[in-house]
């Protein structure tokens, strides 16, 4: 543990950050697999609100620092190619 206040304060707000951060994820990863879930389904309406909900957090994640921004663009560009695929 921390020999100091500065170091215990710091601790304490890294583990705050931490668990948030991983709320986060695990929020942006269900929205992900909820949309490929979807995609099984034959309603492209359902799949293209799932899709939309999933980009929207994807940009939230990088806006928060979660993700990179080339990270959330490869993300969203496999999400999209997958939907444009199913409508064949």
């Amino acid at each position: 543990m921390a020999k100091s206040k500065t170091p215990a304060k710091r601790a304490l707000t890294a583990e705050k950050n931490r668990i948030r951060n991983k709320g986060n994820k695990t929020e942006l990863k269900s929205a992900i697999k909820s949309f490929e879930i979807s995609l099984n389904g034959d309603n492209a309406e359902v799949a293209n609100e799932k899709l939309l909900h999933a980009t929207s957090l994807i940009d939230k994640g990088v806006a928060k620092g979660l993700l990179h921004k080339n990270t959330a663009a490869r993300k969203k560009s496999g999400l999209a190619k997958r939907f444009n695929a199913m409508g064949q």
